[in-house]
């Protein structure tokens, strides 16, 4: 059990690092305007917030402070979804990756809200 758990966060955290870095490339490439600019920092600054705040779970002093480092994460993911699907609702940026970006961080924030839910006992 325990080393499932254990395959469980790493695989996580390797899966969580490898989406951060596609975001980072994918808002690289996005167009030079003023609108790419303002949503490309928004989204940079969200999206990196997901795994600065999974890692600092890591290293929580208590159960409460794990649970609410987890919900930073998700709210995070929660603001990132919404500076990725306005940059896919007005043509910005590569479709095809947006549209990874977004699959896989829908389940990665579903990954934080089952934790959550299963932390504070309520699953």
């Amino acid at each position: 059990m325990e080393n499932d758990r254990a395959k469980f966060k790493n695989e996580f955290k390797q899966r969580l690092y490898a989406w951060t870095l596609r975001m980072i490339k994918f808002i690289d490439k996005l167009p030079k305007d003023s609108v790419c600019n303002v949503m490309g920092k928004q989204l940079l600054r969200s999206g990196t917030n997901i795994l600065a705040n999974y890692i600092e779970a890591n290293s929580a002093s208590s159960k409460k402070d794990f649970i609410n480092f987890f919900t930073h994460s998700l709210k995070s993911a929660n603001e990132s979804k919404v500076w990725l699907t306005l940059l896919r609702d007005t043509e910005k940026g590569d479709a095809r990756e947006l549209g990874w970006l977004l699959d896989e961080l829908i389940q990665i924030a579903n990954i934080f809200a089952s934790s959550i839910l299963k932390m504070k006992g309520k699953k």
